[in-house]
């Protein structure tokens, strides 16, 4: 078949800035031309998001509409994970078009968008139209999408790998569902720079999950990025800690070189903390920015405006800024921590720049020894192009939930035909009549045990099977309440006259009083007073306190997990890292072992008149801490008289006034059927995940007209509700959605489970007289597991090297 002729006005564009049409740009234009839904995988700076709207902009070309016009009304919607991203497609989008002289028109729509000019996107909408997940629901509830959407030709999912695992993803692929229902020749693009299993992306795009209707388009490979560690000049990689700050006045010299510099931390905390340290040395006065998701609207379009103009030396950022964002100035991407995945490292590192032909430039910032390993697996990966991501699962419960209500505010719907657009996607294609039938009933009265109460009746079924709303006002109670991520939740930090600088957590604000200080926004605040939702603060010169952010770890991935287990029995390779980490490994190696691939290993020593035993696992936060909890439990039984545990990614320490003889009997794999339903059941877990899945289902609202709950009253009535439903409903749907994210999302109970599974062969138990060098991590993290990272560092660093010396002396020891 003869390919699709480009318009001469795209071909005239691209000569004129003397570019090429790249091939992956032609083969997405050529499989859209044939009606093909399309899956794109290019390296970043290749072009991808131009590739994915080239058949739109073609579609606006006079020489392809000619006699008839433009396409009138919404032709493309597109869907990112980011509003700022959402906000830089549109100024790299806007320049084409405007070259080009085509008669398109471009908005966004998100959370930040004016309710007026979102009443009028809705009658009279643009041609292209880019937003979010949640913004894409919020408009799929109302009457008037049917017509907004009927006519729509292509949605283009960018970025698909950041959410398409997760329950964002579940409530776009329900989105997705309702539009091809809507509008039936409807083509899906998606675009990635970075998965790792292109053939899962394109079963998950494609309806029905049939892979033949989805095209896999592979980009021209790019320029390898250059990536590099940052090692301290004069002295050794730290044993503990995570924020670095040994690393500032390097970083700061990076930034004195460069002509901008990208900071990426893993929590808007260590952003905060990093930024001031950064600020403390800045003696020539640099413009130096900070963004994260807790900064007003305008504090973050302020800084992606001066970002976008060239006028920032440095920023300072999190996940808020990681994906896609094309700012081509930037030459040097710094990583501060641990990347936690390669992919992740990969989004990070194609910031700077931002283009194909150039190899991009990357620093890694070890805070300690186990991050010096985790960070050179991840640049080893990088330079191999290996690719790691989460796998996908069942779509949630409370999603679908949600989902059901969003249409029954559009209108009316049968309950087999919403079924089967339901079933249209991969993510919830497990769905049966019977659980698709108590997904119902929970939407019509709350469940069982509820359905006495008339606020919780929104739904009901007339004679001829049809579901309606019981009454208008839920809809608008609907749209107050919708969505999917759940932050703890916020304070908005105001001056005295009005003017908002962003959000911190409540239970930061909660311990605040009049005339305390802390730093926000790369300012120094000193706070006047707490009322209702707002702390109010005046800008000072006082020392400052460091609000302390919660919020989800990132998981290591187990690729990455991997290659730190194979790199520690690589012997041979320690040659490669500096002479303090070989020999912290060397000394390990002959007073102890070293946790071999395949192999569980287990040391126990005493220390300080305690017993430790320390599991080398590799698998993660979530996993070390379920463990730990499961453990002491099992101690507790066996009167071993446990004192406690800590994790981190790599390892456990448990201690107690006992010693372990055996740990085999205490990691059986039955552990999961009797004690772990036990203590998820007791613990704060469930209700954590129970309190989600009711705000993210509609059963409990936060929001109220003119009126916020706060946290204290959601988590009340969220906990009254699960008590009742523990006692009178206990396969309540919600209770089982409950349970999915407790068990895969906070307990990460997959990778505990193989754990457990194979302990039994390959658990290797180590007797030691004082602690190991490669434990030294793990322990100094003891009784300062609950202190905000980067606050501790200059304590861990001192704990560390009186542990670190009994450790690393090759001459007997008495036990301290």
């Amino acid at each position: 078949m003869k390919a699709a002729a480009i318009p001469p006005e795209i071909e005239a564009w691209f000569s004129g800035r003397d570019w090429r049409i790249r091939s992956h740009q032609k083969g997405m234009y050529a499989a859209a031309h044939a009606g093909r839904h399309t899956m794109l995988v290019a390296d970043t700076g290749a072009g991808k998001t131009l590739a994915g709207f080239l058949p739109t902009l073609a579609d606006f070309c006079p020489s392809k509409f000619g006699d008839d016009g433009p396409p009138e009304g919404l032709h493309t919607l597109y869907v990112s994970p980011l509003k700022a991203l959402a906000h830089d497609v549109q100024r790299n989008l806007v320049t084409p078009v405007e070259e080009m002289g085509l008669p398109l028109k471009i908005e966004t729509r998100s959370g930040d968008t004016p309710s007026d000019r979102k009443r009028r996107q809705r009658s009279k909408p643009p041609n292209i139209l880019l937003t979010t997940p949640e913004s894409l629901s919020l408009l799929l509830s109302y009457p008037d999408s049917f017509e907004m959407f009927r006519g729509m030709k292509r949605i283009i999912i960018d970025e698909v790998h950041a959410f398409a695992t997760g329950k964002r993803g579940d409530l776009l692929a329900l989105a997705l569902s309702r539009l091809q229902a809507i509008a039936p020749q409807l083509q899906r693009a998606a675009l990635s720079a970075t998965v790792a299993n292109p053939e899962s992306y394109r079963e998950w795009l494609a309806p029905w999950g049939d892979l033949d209707q989805v095209e896999l388009i592979i980009g021209e490979p790019g320029a390898e990025p250059v990536v590099e560690i940052l090692l301290p000049v004069e002295e050794r990689v730290p044993w503990g800690g995570h924020a670095a700050t040994w690393a500032i006045p390097q970083l700061y010299g990076q930034i004195k070189a460069n002509k901008t510099t990208l900071i990426f931390t893993n929590t808007r905390f260590l952003a905060e903390f990093i930024f001031q340290n950064l600020w403390d040395v800045n003696e020539d006065r640099l413009p130096i920015g900070i963004h994260h998701g807790s900064l007003s609207r305008e504090a973050r379009r302020k800084v992606e405006g001066a970002m976008a103009r060239g006028e920032l030396r440095a920023l300072v950022a999190t996940a808020s800024l990681d994906l896609g964002v094309d700012w081509g100035d930037i030459d040097c991407v710094v990583q501060m921590g641990a990347p936690k995945g390669s992919s992740r490292l990969l989004q990070r590192v194609g910031r700077a720049n931002h283009r194909l032909d150039q190899p991009s430039r990357a620093l890694l910032v070890p805070g300690n020894r186990f991050e010096f390993l985790e960070a050179t697996a991840a640049k080893d990966a990088v330079e191999e192009g290996q690719r790691d991501g989460e796998d996908f699962r069942r779509g949630g419960l409370d999603v679908l939930a949600q989902h059901v209500m969003a249409c029954a505010c559009a209108g009316p719907f049968g309950e087999d035909e919403l079924l089967a657009e339901v079933r249209s996607s991969l993510a919830y294609a497990w769905i049966d009549a019977e659980i698709w039938g108590r997904v119902l009933r929970f939407v019509e009265t709350g469940g069982y045990a509820l359905r006495a109460y008339d606020k919780f009746k929104r739904i009901t079924r007339d004679r001829g099977g049809t579901w309606r709303l019981t009454h208008p006002e839920h809809a608008a109670r609907h749209r107050l309440n919708a969505g999917i991520i759940i932050d703890g939740e916020m304070l908005t930090v105001r001056f005295k006259n009005g003017r908002s600088l962003g959000k911190v957590e409540e239970r930061f604000a909660a311990a605040l009083s009049p005339g305390d200080t802390f730093a926000f926004a790369g300012t120094s605040l000193e706070v006047e007073g707490v009322k209702d939702m707002d702390v109010i603060v005046r800008a000072s010169s006082k020392a400052a306190m460091i609000p302390s952010y919660g919020g989800a770890r990132m998981p290591l991935t187990t690729h990455l997990a991997d290659r730190v287990r194979a790199m520690l029995d690589d012997r041979a390779g320690w040659a490669r890292f500096p002479d303090d980490v070989r020999e912290w490994l060397e000394v390990q190696d002959w007073r102890s072992e070293m946790p071999a691939p395949g192999q569980l290993l287990v040391e126990s020593f005493p220390h300080a008149k305690r017993y430790y035993s320390v599991y080398y696992t590799f698998e993660g936060w979530n996993a070390n801490q379920s463990l730990g909890m499961l453990i002491t439990r099992r101690m507790e039984d066996r009167g071993l008289q446990p004192g406690g545990f800590v994790a981190n990614d790599y390892s456990l320490a448990v201690w107690g006034l006992k010693p372990v003889e055996d740990p085999a009997p205490l990691l059986s794999p039955d552990i999961l059927t009797e004690e772990f339903v036990d203590w998820v059941q007791d613990s704060h877990l469930l209700r954590r995940a129970f309190r989600e899945v009711a705000v993210i289902s509609g059963l409990v609202e936060r929001q109220h007209p003119g009126k916020r709950k706060t946290g204290k009253q959601v988590t009340f009535s969220t906990d009254l509700i699960y008590d009742v439903l523990r006692k009178h409903e206990p396969d309540h749907v919600l209770l089982e959605a409950a349970w999915a994210d407790a068990r895969e999302r906070m307990t990460d109970v997959g990778r505990l489970a193989d754990l457990l599974e194979s302990s039994a062969e390959r658990l290797r138990h180590v007797t030691l007289d004082r602690v190991s060098p490669l434990a030294v991590p793990v322990m100094v993290m003891i009784g300062r597991e609950s202190v905000p990272q980067g606050q501790i560092d200059d304590e861990l660093l001192l704990e560390a090297e009186s542990l670190a010396d009994a450790a690393m002396r090759v001459e007997p020891a008495l036990d301290g």
